[in-house]
């Protein structure tokens, strides 16, 4: 067995990362039809302020980041809803505000240091016992609904307009796509890290498409893209000391490239 699986930390992490793996490009296609790619960037930043307010509450960390990116996907989509301002200038006022709030907090807290390194570019040392309970059951979750409600988010990512005319309730269920969009980015934050967790969330989506296959045929495609990246990158980061956001994220643009490359031929 190679030494990497002689260490708990790193079981959890492989754990871990194959949920990550397998439920960010689920989501994050469904985000890329809708043109909303950018949604899991502010997401990220709003979970990252959950884990500021965690600090200073003593709670857990991937709770209190669930629990604020959850509330914020609500806001954003009842701001979007309910005033004139534009969508991506309600995603820019919800990534600046609570990466700003999340700031002031840690500062407050003292926690502004390495352990906020691991949390912006991630840290295969940091995956808690914990950390993967809450995972795997709200993975679980996450995966039963896409799975369920695939039809109507398929519709409603596709033709919103179509889908209010054949009786769907949009509004509804472009809430729950969101909450789900905010539950994947809270459990990405310790393998890939707030600032690159809305890159495995697209990149494997895009390199899949590359190949034009159905969409149900894409999201295979881009998950297992996902998963090689993930296992890839937390081998690499394991045995060179690299922080595993930022090489799983490497990985899976290299493999982006080489799906361009593919398509020239």
């Amino acid at each position: 067995m190679p030494e990497i699986f002689n260490y708990d930390f790193m079981i959890r992490a492989f754990m871990v990362g194959a949920l990550v793996g397998i439920i960010a490009p689920v989501i994050g296609m469904f985000l890329i039809v809708k043109r909303y790619s950018l949604f899991a960037d502010t997401l990220a930043h709003v979970s990252l302020l959950g884990v500021a307010v965690s600090v200073l509450a003593g709670t857990q960390p991937v709770a209190s980041a669930v629990a604020l990116a959850a509330l914020g996907a609500i806001g954003i989509d009842r701001l979007q809803a309910r005033t004139k301002v534009y969508g991506e200038s309600v995603l820019a006022l919800f990534l600046s505000g609570s990466l700003a709030v999340a700031t002031v907090l840690f500062g407050l807290s003292r926690g502004f240091n390495a352990n906020l390194l691991n949390l912006l570019f991630g840290s295969i040392a940091t995956v808690q016992p914990l950390d993967l309970y809450f995972v795997a059951a709200l993975g679980v979750v996450v995966l039963s609904l896409a799975y369920l409600l695939f039809k109507e988010f398929f519709f409603i990512s596709f033709d919103e307009e179509a889908a209010k005319v054949s009786g769907l309730k949009v509004e509804r269920l472009n809430l729950v796509l969101m909450v789900l969009a905010a539950i994947t980015v809270s459990l990405s934050i310790r393998i890939v890290g707030v600032l690159l967790i809305g890159a495995l969330m697209v990149i494997p989506g895009l390199t899949a498409m590359q190949f034009k296959k159905s969409f149900k045929a894409t999201i295979l495609l881009a998950v297992v893209f996902s998963l090689l990246s993930v296992i890839l990158g937390l081998f690499l980061s394991f045995y060179a000391g690299l922080a595993s956001g930022g090489i799983i994220v490497v990985i899976a643009l290299a493999f982006f490239v080489l799906s361009l490359l593919f398509k020239e031929k």
